[in-house]
């Protein structure tokens, strides 16, 4: 069933990921049309996360952001499609990094990175940044339930010298890079819920108090990496620009979650300078109103 679907689905894929930008992106409007005014996907979830961590906004600045946001996540998906036969030329016009000096340094330091970032912006085709370093690249993800979309997946990322790992091969694969004398730079996308009865350290976001994953900070220390975080500006349409900025050269120098506080509130920038670019479809803050001690 898996490879009939992959069969079937495949071929939609590569044709849409062949159409020149402009077509592609018209494509994009039609997809937004479909989505947002006639499926309503997470419209609901959409507007409670912007209602609760905007509530000094008006209902016409809510619906604007929202408009905004489907407009982008659309752009979002089309630009994963992409990714399939983008040319390497292409990526690199619109991906660019405004201080990838910041990353090159540590490469005269021979120390490894933890590249933190959030559900914010786009993170699709940051993966060309392994065109402006020597660091070999792996990023965190969640596996695909379809085996044959996921060994895709897997393809297109290594065609930048960037591979896929899942939480559970991710301190094996690292500590054993690390044993061989091997600089790794490792992406995290960290600003997800985690369950709250795993969470060991809540903090507040946008205000509002949550759990927050610890993961790619108590690893930064495990293995003494460099910790980094990446902010994705959006120029214009279908173009982004990337920011680095060091959040621990030396991890084991700071307390426990104070990296991971200094991470979210960098998010928080971004957010609140243009919010249409965060993924509100997520259900963020559904544990709000608790704490550590109702879980236990």
């Amino acid at each position: 069933m898996q490879l009939l679907a992959y069969i079937l689905i495949y071929p939609f894929l590569w044709l849409i990921s062949i159409l020149p930008f402009k077509l592609l992106y018209a494509f994009s409007d039609g997809l937004y049309f479909l989505i947002y005014h006639i499926i309503g996907y997470r419209k609901k979830t959409v507007k409670e996360n912007l209602n609760l961590v905007f509530p000094e906004k008006s209902e016409a600045e809510i619906k604007e952001i929202t408009k905004k946001f489907y407009h982008h996540l659309c752009d979002m998906v089309v630009e994963a499609i992409k990714s399939l036969t983008i040319s390497e030329k292409q990526m690199l016009k619109r991906m660019t990094f405004a201080n990838v000096e910041e990353i090159n340094q540590y490469e005269k330091t021979n120390r490894s990175i933890i590249l933190m970032c959030a559900h914010y912006g786009s993170w699709e085709w940051i993966f060309i940044l392994q065109n402006h370093v020597k660091h070999k690249g792996y990023a965190v993800y969640k596996r695909l339930e379809n085996k044959y979309f996921d060994k895709l997946v897997k393809r297109i990322r290594a065609k930048y010298n960037s591979y896929l790992i899942t939480t559970k091969e991710t301190f094996s694969t690292l500590q054993e890079a690390k044993e061989n004398g091997e600089l790794t730079i490792n992406g995290f996308v960290s600003d997800q819920s985690p369950k709250p009865w795993k969470a060991h350290h809540w903090l507040d976001f946008m205000g509002i108090n949550v759990p927050a994953h610890t993961g790619a900070e108590m690893l930064a220390k495990q293995l003494d990496m460099t910790v980094v975080y990446f902010a994705v500006k959006r120029i214009k349409r279908g173009y982004y620009e990337t920011t680095f900025t060091t959040l621990a050269k030396h991890p084991n120098d700071f307390k426990d979650y104070e990296i991971t506080d200094a991470f979210f509130k960098l998010v928080e920038q971004q957010i609140y300078e243009a919010p249409q670019y965060y993924l509100w479809t997520h259900k963020r803050w559904k544990h709000r109103g608790k704490t550590a001690e109702d879980f236990k």
